[in-house]
């Protein structure tokens, strides 16, 4: 059997470092609240600063920066970390928010031997934004220590455990601290001086507990591996020290959590079909005096026609989004969410065009949504409803088919068959009519004049009358004999055309309309 560890040193920093990479070079520390440092990275220690330092004593240090402590980050810097273990076997036990340890056993022909498969762990923890501790051996616990025990990337040969892991002190396998002092005490210092004592006396004066901790520095592992479940919510979050305006710097800040969202979902062979933004509000510091406060949270959903783990065109939609509806006041927090899903495979066919680049498409369509507005650009819909010429817009997807599977082309007339077309007037035209007994007989429009030769119905339809958009119209069909007088050069020519129309009866106004002609 083959185990690996995944160890991510400092882990507190290396949370925060993941939305500004800048930090790892600065000496920084980072602070629980107001009263207690609780990490800092190497440069700032050179300096003097250590865990457990009042914030007061860190301020004395000039050139460290203090950065609050981001519980959000954390968790999801070790769903990352989670997502890495996942990308190279099925069986990952979360061990602690900083440790994970792998089952290799059978993965030999997909990963290669143990030092083929460190460092492509190591490379790729790297893109997520990690600096991590690879370990690789026989057993569970032996991985363990010696990722927590030494940098970089370690492989330790079967049955040489005890050799590697004696240099270790042994606060790497992290006993309380009573237990620790007794072992000082009898000048214990290193998993080998430990792994050296009789295990019957060790039983005797530390019990069960110190034969335990004996077992862990030999590398002994005698429990089986606890797997964790995969999980299928990618979400990045970022907590800004000073509050957002402008809509560069909101998209800077986005095209971060992006590019981690999207390295996350490349690791597990995933791309991203729906992306949800929230964003916290500083409502407060926006509103004037006398004028109600702004909304506290922005939400903005995109869903898209195709998965994509492409995260700049995803920047981009959401910068043509953002651009037509901003936030209304600065922003302090930023949060995506993605739902999942398989990539796209797509093969062309040798007769088939080329179907247009789904993300050109999108982005194409976001620009013309950003120029006529929202709920303008997409197909047309029949609404469910009664209502007469009821549509609505949704978005365009060219790659979906219908319902039944088929696409357009099943739709279209064969051979010389003829369809009648109806085309409306948006907004209706409005008419004069003359009746006679009831039945119209003449019209009226846009100063020409038609005498009615046929007409069909009424039909009436009312609806909605509950509410302040309800209707009430009787329809007509009718066949118009329309003159037209055209000038030539030396005469005056009168032709009569026949055309036929829908037109309809306002019952609530008295007016009429033509709603539609045929054509």
């Amino acid at each position: 059997m083959s185990f690996a560890c995944i160890y991510i040193p400092n882990f507190i920093f290396q949370a925060a470092a993941r939305s500004e990479p800048e930090l790892r070079s600065r000496p920084v520390a980072i602070v629980e609240g107001k009263t207690l440092v609780v990490a800092a990275n190497l440069p700032a220690v050179k300096t003097g600063i250590k865990p457990g330092m009042t914030v007061t004593q860190a301020t004395q240090v000039i050139s460290v920066a203090l950065r609050p402590r981001a519980p959000a980050e954390e968790r999801i810097a070790h769903a990352a970390l989670l997502d890495l273990g996942f990308s190279f076997s099925p069986r990952v036990e979360d061990v602690a928010a900083d440790t994970v340890v792998l089952d290799l056993d059978g993965l030999e022909h997909l990963l290669g031997l143990p030092e083929e498969a460190a460092p492509r762990m190591a490379g790729r923890a790297a893109q997520l934004g990690f600096e991590a501790h690879i370990a690789v051996a026989a057993g569970s616990e032996a991985a363990l220590q010696a990722a927590r025990g030494f940098t970089g990337t370690t492989i330790i040969p079967p049955t040489q455990e005890r050799e590697h892991l004696g240099v270790l002190p042994l606060e790497v396998l992290d006993p309380h601290a009573e237990l620790l002092e007794i072992l000082h005490r009898w000048g214990i210092r290193t998993l080998g001086a430990l792994s050296a004592l009789p295990v019957a006396q060790l039983a005797e004066r530390l019990g069960q507990e110190g034969v335990k901790l004996q077992a862990q520095a030999r590398g002994m592992s005698g429990r089986p591996l606890v797997s964790a479940q995969p999980d299928l919510r990618f979400e990045e979050v970022m907590e800004l020290d000073d509050p957002i305006e402008q809509l560069e710097s909101l998209a800077f800040a986005l095209g971060v959590l992006l590019n981690r969202l999207c390295a996350r979902l490349k690791v597990r062979a995933l791309a991203l079909r729906e992306l949800f933004v929230e964003m916290k509000l500083d409502a407060h510091s926006s509103a004037e005096p006398g004028e109600a406060r702004p909304a506290a949270k922005y939400e903005k959903r995109l869903r898209l026609p195709v998965p994509t783990g492409n995260a700049m065109a995803l920047l981009k939609l959401l910068q043509l989004h953002l651009e037509l509806c901003p936030p209304a006041a600065p922003v302090t927090q930023i949060g995506i969410k993605a739902e999942a899903a398989k990539p796209r495979a797509l093969q062309d066919g040798l007769f088939s065009p080329a179907a247009p680049d789904p993300e050109k498409l999108e982005l194409t369509l976001a620009r013309l949504t950003k120029l006529v507005g929202e709920g303008k650009v997409g197909t047309p819909e029949i609404a469910n409803t009664h209502r007469p010429d009821a549509f609505r817009i949704r978005c365009f997807n060219p790659f979906e088919t219908d319902r039944k599977g088929a696409n357009a082309k099943n739709g279209a007339p064969a051979g010389n068959e003829k369809l009648t077309a109806l085309r409306f007037f948006r907004p209706p035209v409005q008419v004069k009519v003359e009746t006679r007994n009831g039945l119209p007989v003449r019209l009226f429009f846009a100063g020409r004049r038609g005498d009615v030769v046929a007409a069909a119905g009424p039909w009436r339809t009312s609806g909605d009358w509950w509410g302040e958009d309800g209707w009430n119209r009787e329809e007509w069909d009718v066949g118009l004999k329309v003159r037209r007088r055209t000038n030539g050069l030396e005469t005056i020519q009168t032709s009569v055309d026949l055309e036929i129309y829908r037109i309809y009866r306002d019952l609530q106004s008295g007016g009429w309309f033509i709603d539609s002609n045929y054509d």
